[in-house]
């Protein structure tokens, strides 16, 4: 037990560079463990066993929706930066969560994203244009961060040039904040967020366009389908999720490939296995490392684990994808893998609402580099590789890689 009462260390730089071994202890010894949450008070449930995590992902007595799940006791008033930024249909459940993904699947149909493909294929031939001269780069900053994000906000109809303050607000939204001083300043920056919304649905309003943001203003004014919060709300969940999951599985992709270089040559070799290699991506080491916080919502007995209601219940996605009694050879990188029933874009009723997006992205991502930039490298040593703080997700501060510049093409 460390000096926070925990008996897993979840949170330090140490633990995400040997997160999948620390999760194979915990499903070997503690499957169903229940220790403080990073707050140092709140007590969470983890549940890391791919039958487990899978099960409790399709069970609706374990709910996204903290006010509906809470006994009427330990119910809160949310404050109106909440109501403005929390009101979406990933913290919904029931009828609320249908309404709300009706509406905004209408955008993200396995035809339109198919339609993408061109534009996507361009973005990411700019964005390679831009640094193939220079022999190296950041990936992230330079290639696996603008990509995702162009493209959600191309379909948003946000400028492009705004880009960079999407970046900021994005972390204010995802990184806890620790200190008061560092509360204070993400207060600041999600207020700035709101304001920039208000104003680009306001332009919109009066002159609407054939975008995301005109459909969403059209839908809420037609009718009692998206109220102020909810729609403030939905566009935050749109341009976080729809860019930051990828650009982590961007990264972390082009990382595990670095790392096992003759998987890295049997998809140079034939770039059609590209889309079972991103299931694989998906699975070993995936962007989404916990799914969002649940809530029990009655009292439940889990394999001999009383789980009261109100319990915070975290099912941890990336244990669940190396679990070596669900996948042959869990640790090892397999482009070739089949079949891959991971869960790194959940199940059930809050499946990933843009998978089909994230595939498409990654897939042209993952092509564009490695047929333009051979005997790609990392640029620094392993060990230098550093982790952002999120808790929920894998993501790296950065990753600097270098190539042959008189051979790239």
């Amino acid at each position: 037990m460390n000096e926070h009462g925990r008996k897993y260390d979840l949170y330090s730089q140490d633990f995400k560079r040997d997160a999948y071994k620390i999760f194979a202890a915990m499903r070997r010894d503690d499957p169903i463990y229940r220790q403080i949450g990073l707050d140092g008070v709140t007590p969470i449930w983890f549940i890391t066993a791919y039958e487990d995590v899978e099960a409790m992902l399709r069970d609706k007595r374990i709910m996204r929706d903290e006010l509906q799940a809470l006994p009427p006791e330990k119910r809160y008033q949310p404050n109106q930066l909440d109501l403005l930024l929390n009101n979406h249909m990933l913290n919904k459940d029931g009828v609320d969560h249908v309404r709300l993904r009706t509406l905004v699947s209408q955008a993200f149909t396995p035809k339109r994203i198919a339609a993408l493909r061109p534009r996507i294929e361009a973005i990411a031939s700019m964005l390679l244009d831009q640094v193939q001269a220079k022999g190296e780069m950041d990936l992230i900053a330079d290639f696996s961060f603008p990509l995702p994000t162009i493209v959600i906000l191309e379909m948003l109809g946000v400028p492009s040039e705004d880009r960079d303050k999407f970046k900021v607000w994005s972390n204010a939204l995802l990184e806890p904040q620790m200190d008061a001083a560092g509360l204070e300043q993400a207060v600041k920056h999600l207020t700035d967020f709101t304001n920039y919304l208000r104003d680009l649905f306001a332009k919109r309003r009066a002159e609407p366009k054939d975008d995301l943001i005109t459909g969403l203003l059209q839908a809420e004014e037609a009718g009692d389908k998206l109220s102020e919060n909810e729609l403030f709300s939905t566009m935050v969940l749109l341009i976080v999720a729809g860019h930051e999951t990828t650009v982590n599985l961007i990264a972390n992709a082009t990382l595990a490939l670095l790392r096992n270089p003759e998987q890295l040559a049997q998809l140079k070799a034939d770039l059609s296995l590209m889309p079972n290699a991103v299931e694989e991506f998906l699975r070993y080491d995936g962007s989404v490392e916990r799914a969002l916080s649940r809530w029990a919502a009655e009292d439940i007995v889990w394999k001999g684990h009383h789980i009261k209601r109100g319990d915070a219940v975290m099912l941890v996605l990336g244990s669940a994808n190396h679990d070596e009694t669900k996948f042959a050879e869990a640790e090892k990188l397999r482009v070739l893998r089949d079949p891959n029933p991971h869960l790194g874009l959940g199940k059930g009723v809050h499946y990933c609402l843009g998978a089909t997006l994230a595939r498409l992205e990654t897939e042209i991502a993952m092509n564009t580099l490695l047929s333009r930039l051979p005997k790609l490298r990392l640029a620094i040593d392993e060990s230098e590789l550093r982790w952002r703080f999120l808790p929920g997700f894998r993501g790296l501060e950065a990753l600097p890689v270098r190539w042959d510049k008189e051979q790239s093409q």
